[in-house]
């Protein structure tokens, strides 16, 4: 396997931003050889330690004069420009990361009259840009369409243009949202009866509720239960444990939780209205974004996620901090030794789940290319782990199963029975910081 360096990686970004965002104005954006030293000095710093601290940075490419003045956050972004500007190297980088909150600050950065890189000054933007991470009902201050460098960790940067990511560079390879398993067709199908399930609950309600209701978009249940799903992804990452997502049919549901071939669910939990919590859940949001929204929606077009996102009501809000602690939950049971178990309805069957060391052993599996499988490449499972290999047989033997391991370094590999084979997606990004 070839390993990409900085160099490399700034050329992939020229070329991605030509096709990317071709209409980018382009004082926003430096060339390629500007470009490629600002990314190697980025790199450079990735690898270094502040005081035994890890060196975490965002980067903004652009002029000081540039950001409207008088502005704070939450509502914008507030610079605050040095009286002599300092030199953009990694030593300047690694000294001042601890200063600038990688979740609340950038440091700007744009070239001199020489044209060389210079730090110019800091950008306060505050947390909120992370609403478009975690979802939630917000206002996002907007961040303009400049170019970010990322810096997460040793030898790990992405670079976005604005809010749109362009590709990152992880472990020497090249990561881009083109990987985005949540977008795949066979993915959505799978959940595609509960999402019709979904909206004929909603619909149901709107009847009821004698007031006029504006549509909502078809589209912004799936978007919802996607948050939660990436929620407790990145959660668990967060936890540097590792642990397994088990999804299976809900018409399955009483037959996993009882002895059967397949797994023994060592802390099963009751079928009541606790275990099925978060699917009411959902529809509860839906409608009460309907209901919300009508005080003030005079026009016809369904309402989506940017509306959702838009809108500041208090029930709104302690509806979705509810949905981010059911997501907490879940992701807290991964701490347990074992797989936790949940349906397609999001019903939480259990948790320490150990899937049967009887069922037939995978020696092949095939990795997915692109988020269809359309183009698979064959590889011999002998070098994973002991959690990867368990979750292949169990896709192996049960078809309709879904698998989501996460590994203690962070890895995420969505496993499913496809195309005759089971087959393993590297969901490289379940949000902008995991590039």
């Amino acid at each position: 396997m070839s390993h990409w360096y900085p160099h490399e990686f700034a050329a992939h970004i020229c070329r991605q931003l030509k096709t990317e965002v071709p209409e980018r104005p382009r004082e926003d954006c430096p060339g390629c050889a500007i470009l490629s030293v600002l990314i190697s000095t980025c790199y450079q710093a990735s690898l270094m330690r502040e005081e035994e601290r890890q060196v975490r940075f965002r980067l903004i490419f652009r002029d000081p004069e540039r950001f409207p003045s008088g502005q704070d956050p939450p509502d914008g972004l507030h610079r605050m420009v040095f009286l002599e500007p300092r030199p953009c190297t990694e030593d300047e980088l690694r000294r001042l990361s601890p200063a600038i909150s990688f979740d609340r600050a950038m440091i700007g950065v744009n070239l001199n009259a020489d044209g060389e890189l210079q730090i110019w000054g800091v950008v306060h933007s505050g947390p909120r840009w992370m609403q478009a991470i975690h979802g939630g009902t917000q206002l996002i201050n907007p961040v303009p369409d400049s170019l970010i460098v990322f810096v997460t960790g040793p030898g790990r940067i992405s670079v976005s243009v604005g809010p749109t990511m362009i590709a990152g560079l992880r472990g020497g390879q090249v990561v881009s949202m083109a990987r985005e398993v949540f977008a795949a067709s066979w993915l959505r199908e799978m959940f595609a009866t509960h999402r019709d399930e979904l909206w004929d609950l909603h619909q149901d309600a709107r009847q009821k509720s004698g007031d006029i209701w504006p549509p909502i978009d078809p589209e912004f249940p799936v978007i919802l239960g996607q948050n939660l799903l990436r929620r407790v992804i990145s959660l668990m990452r967060s936890y540097r444990h590792g642990g397994t997502l088990l999804i299976i049919p809900s018409e399955r549901t009483d037959e996993l939780k009882q002895a059967n071939p397949y797994l023994n669910i060592k802390y099963p939990f009751l079928t009541d209205i606790g275990r099925r919590r978060i699917f009411p859940h959902i529809v509860g949001i839906m409608n009460e974004f309907a209901r919300v929204a009508s005080r003030s929606q005079r026009e016809c077009r369904p309402l989506g996620w940017d509306e959702y996102l838009a809108l500041s009501d208090p029930v709104l809000t302690r509806m979705d901090e509810t949905l981010f602690e059911l997501a907490h939950f879940v992701a807290d049971l991964s701490l347990v030794d074992g797989a936790v178990v949940l349906n397609r309805r999001f019903e939480v069957l259990g948790f320490g789940a150990e899937i049967s060391g009887g069922l037939e052993n995978v020696t092949q599996l095939h990795v997915a290319l692109d988020i269809e499988g359309e183009t698979r490449q064959p590889e011999a499972v002998k070098g994973r782990g002991t959690r990867h290999r368990s979750a292949y047989r169990l896709c192996n033997a049960l078809h309709d199963a879904l698998a989501i391991v996460i590994s203690q370094d962070g890895q995420v590999l969505f496993v499913h029975w496809h195309d005759g084979a089971v087959t393993c997606w590297d969901q490289v990004a379940t949000s902008l910081l995991d590039f």
